[in-house]
């Protein structure tokens, strides 16, 4: 078979990647063609999302990318929640607001207080989160309705970009499942919810599912090697494309998306909305193909990030793998946080912060960079095995292995200690997960894969697996 190429562009919460993906039947050959930070920008105020730039760095590497090959079809793939709303012409009203915004939490508890969590989750099956964009767009109706009104259409944040490729002014159902506003179970936007919250019905778009094809490449990026090249939807949720990624996920296989933040969940055939998915704050999340992640949002290395930044701010240079060898050197479990509270979802001074919680809370206080570290790490494995304790328990299912993809794969330290939290093999596979399944579903709606079984096969072929066994598992067991 002649080699052939496509472009997978993944946009995480903290940077984003344009690459390059060949297929020469057997396996696919991943390279980065550009890579490029993404760090929100105040123009007024408030945390935004710097399209302009971000657009600048995909045209970029895609256009690098075209002069020296000839790409079939391109697809974007994002983090949930966030989205864009545009104008009758087509333009975006103004730069997307981020999920770590505050003026969401601030409508949570309104909207929480009017309608209650139990309601919301039984309308749409999804995790009851202030960082959901239900909370934006009610935070929009209350303090800028004329807002909303003179939208035409809101996109979620990869289909933005989509637009921006095509001209395409519709979303993707995986994406969409992520908004809080979306009923999973009937596969269309929450009506009722939206009625409720005198939201603008016609805002909401048409919603589309993964390897939905868009168009051709639109405007100055259409000559060269991008001159024939199709928009093709991938999953475009970052978690979606990730757990694609990942060959023959059983019933008895919980995965963990590592990365900012680590989505933890198994795969359903049908979404689980119960009182027990409520009472465990978990979420449901539509997946590829046909079939629903069942989940829960939890913290990932957002805190070792932003502890990161401020030792930087403070001219401390270390880089992650040196702080992780510190922490390493560390006894396990002196001091826990609980990595779901607020207190650690924005940017900030997250020592201190990991600190004050540690005092409040009666353990051992963390004071050197290795002691914050390991509570870090300690405190994210033993959050993952609460949810896979609840997981078993929500879906009747016995988990037996733990399979986790994403940049985090290359933190050993916290796959170990996972491995000795929950008891349970650690297998590690892709760190660009998302990519390789970004591309998988573009070849699938291209033909030359057949489904999804075949994909899994190429993908093994094309990656390499580490296990992580357990060890020390009595000390966290009696933790």
């Amino acid at each position: 078979m002649a080699r052939l190429t496509v472009s997978a562009v993944d946009l995480g919460a903290e940077s984003g990647r344009v690459a390059r993906v060949d297929f020469n039947g057997t396996t696919m050959e991943l390279s980065v063609v550009r890579r490029f930070p993404n760090q929100p920008h105040q123009p007024d105020g408030r945390a935004r999302w710097d399209v302009g730039f971000l657009w600048s760095e995909f045209c970029a590497g895609l256009k690098e990318l075209g002069d020296s090959a000839t790409v079939t079809s391109v697809g974007v793939d994002t983090f949930g929640v966030d989205y864009g709303l545009f104008d009758a012409q087509g333009e975006l009203v103004e730069d997307p607001l981020t999920y770590r915004e505050a003026g969401r939490s601030e409508a949570f508890d309104r909207v929480v207080k009017f309608l209650n969590s139990e309601q919301l989750y039984q309308q749409t099956g999804t995790q009851v989160a202030p960082i959901n964009s239900i909370f934006a767009l009610a935070a929009d109706q209350q303090l800028r309705p004329e807002v909303l009104a003179d939208a035409s259409y809101f996109l979620m944040l990869a289909d933005v970009f989509h637009h921006k490729l095509s001209g395409s002014t519709v979303t993707e159902s995986t994406l969409a499942s992520t908004s809080g506003i979306f009923n999973v179970s009937r596969g269309e936007w929450a009506h009722g919810l939206i009625d409720q919250l005198s939201l603008p019905r016609h805002i909401f778009p048409e919603v589309v599912g993964p390897g939905t094809k868009l168009g051709r490449v639109i405007g100055d990026l259409a000559s060269g090697g991008l001159s024939r090249t199709e928009v093709i939807m991938p999953a475009a949720h970052d978690t979606a494309s990730a757990v694609v990624s990942i060959p023959n996920v059983d019933e008895n296989c919980m995965f963990i998306s590592s990365g900012t933040w680590s989505l933890v969940g198994v795969v359903m055939p049908r979404p689980v909305v119960s009182d027990a998915t409520f009472k465990f704050n978990f979420t449901n999340e539509g997946g590829y193909p046909d079939n629903f992640r069942l989940l829960r949002n939890l913290m990932g290395l957002w805190m070792i990030q932003e502890c990161r930044r401020c030792w930087l701010e403070e001219g401390d240079t270390k880089g992650y793998e040196e702080l992780m060898n510190l922490g390493a050197g560390e006894p396990a479990l002196r001091s826990l946080v609980d990595p779901s509270n607020n207190v650690f979802l924005a940017p900030g001074d997250m020592p201190g912060r990991i600190k004050d919680f540690c005092r409040l809370a009666g353990y051992p206080v963390p004071e050197t960079q290795a002691q914050i570290v390991r509570t870090i790490i300690d405190s994210l494995a033993m959050s993952y095995r609460l949810a896979a304790e609840d997981l078993a328990h929500a879906s009747g299912r016995k988990i037996q292995s733990i399979r986790v993809v994403g940049g985090g794969i290359n933190n050993t330290l916290l796959q170990q200690v996972t491995a000795d939290a929950t008891g349970i093999p650690v297998v590690t596979g892709a760190a660009e997960a998302t990519v390789l399944g970004n591309a998988a579903v573009q070849l699938i709606a291209l033909g030359e894969l057949s489904g999804i079984e075949e994909a899994w096969k190429v993908m093994a072929a094309s990656v390499s697996e580490r296990t992580y066994l357990p060890r020390n598992a009595e000390q966290y067991d009696q933790a």
